[in-house]
């Protein structure tokens, strides 16, 4: 596998050289940074980095409407975006994960956590921390409801097998492929098979979309989930 690239995009001078060494101090390389969304939709362009860290509060342009307009270029080899939040917008966070974000961290994560996180959604995987994932949808999931809804890609779930939905609703927990693996007693690489075709049947292109999707479409039920 080639070297991970990374553009970070935050309008703090100071958090994008922290991340910077940071990253770089575990082999990973930043190609670029961006203080707003302009210049991080313009770095994603010139670099095509495999990895987006973006700030959700930028002036002028800001992290969620950046982080559409790089999702909504058709590419093969599209970044993977963690968006980099605090508590207070939790909403914000929701709707980039209904965008296409792969998730999202809190700005004080450890430099050890950071360099995994980076590492995880490279190989196509989610960053969905249960319990703040579940805060997130049962704060802002409705079914067929809200902004986002008109322009949800198609979610028919009744073309999923039973094990389908099995593994949808273990998603929607923030289990991991190990954890999926575990729970149900497959290796990884049937699991993986599993979430492959649920994104396939669903038309989404992330781990966070079905997460979402679960809850929007009631499978899953505010309230109900447990890590």
């Amino acid at each position: 596998m080639s070297a991970l690239r990374v553009v970070v995009a935050d309008d703090q001078a100071l958090v994008r050289t922290g991340f910077r060494l940071i990253l770089e101090s575990e082999g990973i390389e930043v190609v670029a940074e961006a203080e707003d969304g302009e210049q991080a939709v313009a770095a994603v362009r010139r670099t095509r980095p495999d990895v987006v860290l973006m700030d959700i509060r930028m002036p002028g342009l800001d992290g969620l409407e950046a982080t559409r307009r790089i999702l909504a270029e058709p590419s093969a080899d599209a970044p993977r975006i963690i968006m980099l939040t605090t508590f207070d917008l939790d909403h914000y966070v929701y709707a980039a994960m209904a965008a296409g974000a792969s998730g999202f961290l809190l700005k004080d994560v450890t430099p050890e956590h950071l360099a995994a996180a980076v590492r995880l959604v490279r190989t196509g995987d989610a960053l969905l921390a249960p319990a703040i994932t579940r805060r997130l949808v049962e704060r802002f999931a409705r079914p067929d409801t809200g902004p986002e809804a008109a322009s949800a890609p198609h979610r028919e779930l009744s073309t999923l097998t039973p094990r389908e939905l099995e593994v949808t609703t273990l998603l929607a927990r923030g289990l991991s492929n190990a954890e999926l693996a575990a729970r149900l007693g497959l290796s990884e690489a049937t699991v993986k098979t599993h979430v492959a075709r649920i994104l396939a049947k669903l038309g989404l292109r992330d781990r966070a979309q079905v997460v979402v999707a679960a809850y929007e479409t009631g499978l899953v039920s505010v309230g109900s989930a447990q890590a």
